[in-house]
């Protein structure tokens, strides 16, 4: 046997950093640099769309504490991790809706007690959201149950000077009315609204066995025309469908590889309403799969705002903190969502001052008048600073 010292190699468990390097093993000890996809998002300072689906599967099914962890560790560096916005959802037009959504109780195929009305007044919704801004709302949300726009030349008008009203009042304004098209989507714009919402609900491959009256492309398409008509995107999905992990998976994948991310993903848990036909078929979602979702969605999407949305009033105080560490920042609160309980404004403030949060400011943009390309400045006791502080990084 050779009498001559071996060199040895110097190794951090499965993997380590060398001159600042991610490194993993190689065959006969040998190093090189190959980050997985989990490092990528860990240590990425700025978004990326071009996620491959086995990249963001390896991600969702990294052991959850450290998954967990690691998606606090992003949040922090991109966000105020303190700060939770508190929205508010109005129901501007309930039920009547010809889809078959088969989670929704405002669909005029199923008999779930819920009697159509009509649009609401400009004046009763700015009465509403008047009454959020001083509970500590900043984004005021106005739905309609209806399966597109078109015909609805004077719902529209109205809905803009609800929008425009919202805006006056300082605070961020959403809209969901089903599809849109080019135009109907500038016009809304033209009024200054903030967001608009469209979910996707699901994966691409489960999305049939929920809905067969709008296609998962229809679905997108509105979103592209939200995008281009220069108003953010609000689109997230439903857990409890029925569906597997590997559909929480393909929900992630569409929305982190649009042209640009979704300023806002909310994560609903299916509420189950008697009379549709996701009443009583499908088991409630484990919580171990929605603390996931919002933790590999803040990994891959690390600017988005993740919401907590439909179904939080089941979530125990703890369990909705849980999700706030890993990443969400913003919730539904206020006396009801559409035709869903929510919960309160003074039950979320009492929980924030228990955990030192606080409600996160609005991001109000002006709007010109037309023909007028003087500056208009925004009201800074209603806005955040654009840049958004370096929080300090926990190491992992």
């Amino acid at each position: 046997m050779s009498s001559k010292l071996l060199r040895p190699v110097a190794r951090v468990g499965r993997q380590g950093l060398l001159n600042g390097r991610i490194l993993s093993p190689r065959a006969y000890g040998q190093l090189r640099a190959t980050p997985s996809a989990f490092q990528q998002a860990l240590h990425a300072t700025s978004p990326r769309t071009d996620w491959k689906r086995e990249e963001i599967s390896e991600i969702y099914n990294k052991p959850l504490m450290e998954l967990a962890f690691a998606a606090g560790t992003v949040h922090r560096r991109f966000h105020n991790p303190t700060a939770i916005q508190m929205c508010t959802l109005m129901n501007i037009k309930t039920g009547g809706c010809s889809e078959d959504c088969s989670y929704c109780a405002q669909s005029s195929r199923y008999q779930t007690g819920l009697t159509a009305t009509k649009v609401s007044s400009v004046e009763s919704v700015l009465a509403a959201a008047k009454v959020a801004k001083d509970k500590g709302s900043t984004r005021f949300c106005m739905g309609a149950a209806w399966r597109d726009m078109r015909g609805r030349k004077s719902s529209l008008k109205n809905i803009k000077a609800m929008v425009e009203g919202v805006h006056a009042l300082g605070l961020e304004s959403c809209v969901t009315l089903g599809m849109l098209d080019e135009r109907q989507a500038r016009e809304l714009k033209d009024a200054g609204l903030t967001a608009y919402n469209h979910n996707v609900d699901t994966s691409r491959e489960h999305y049939p066995k929920v809905i067969s009256t709008r296609s998962y492309d229809e679905r997108l398409q509105t979103i592209a025309h939200v995008r281009e008509a220069g108003i953010k995107v609000c689109t997230g999905g439903i857990l409890g469908l029925g569906e597997a992990p590997s559909d929480h998976v393909g929900l992630l994948h569409t929305v982190a590889t649009m042209p640009s991310h979704p300023e806002s993903f909310p994560v609903n848990t299916l509420v189950p309403i008697e009379g549709t036909p996701l009443f009583r078929r499908t088991k409630p979602i484990e919580f171990d799969a929605v603390l996931r979702t919002v933790a590999a969605a803040r990994l891959i999407m690390p600017t988005s705002i993740i919401r907590i949305a439909a179904g939080r009033t089941s979530m125990s105080e703890e369990r909705q903190v849980l999700c706030f560490m890993a990443g969400a920042n913003a919730v539904f609160t206020g006396e009801k969502m559409l035709t869903t309980a929510c919960t309160g404004w003074d039950q979320d403030l009492a929980m924030f001052k228990r955990w030192g949060l606080v409600p996160m400011k609005a991001h109000v943009e002006p709007v010109l008048p037309k023909g007028d390309s003087a500056e208009v400045r925004i009201d800074q006791t209603i806005t955040n600073d654009i840049q958004m502080p370096q929080w300090q990084e926990l190491a992992l």
